[in-house]
């Protein structure tokens, strides 16, 4: 991306990466790290966009597998009580690969309405 002079580098964060939950600390921290990074990286080009896009509870596979079943069943339960499809989540990547180059929006942070 360097070599070309343009690029857009987009992570993918969390709402978890802005507070820590006591059955959550090692996700909080991982997307806590996620921000760090991304920071970084958008602070060491100006030739490469980068964004961070931060989801709050959405509609995917993530509750259905892995780690403790009671956090796991907790987890599915509040996604499907609170969370937003993840067609908004690519609205939202869509949105900040599309604005001109002289453009880069750094974050995005979203939440269904219901969420609050």
């Amino acid at each position: 991306m360097r070599a070309r002079g343009t690029g857009h580098i987009i992570n993918i964060g969390s709402t978890a990466g802005y507070r820590v939950d006591p059955t959550a600390a090692v996700y909080c921290a991982t997307k806590y790290a996620v921000r760090a990074l991304t920071e970084g990286l958008r602070q060491e080009s100006r030739d490469v966009r980068v964004t961070l896009v931060n989801p709050g509870y959405t509609h995917s596979e993530l509750t259905e597998r892995g780690g403790d079943p009671q956090v796991r069943a907790a987890a599915h339960a509040a996604a499907e009580e609170l969370g937003m499809p993840a067609s908004a989540v690519a609205d939202a990547i869509a949105y900040a690969i599309t604005q001109p180059d002289s453009v880069d929006v750094n974050e995005i942070i979203m939440r269904s309405t219901v969420q609050g």
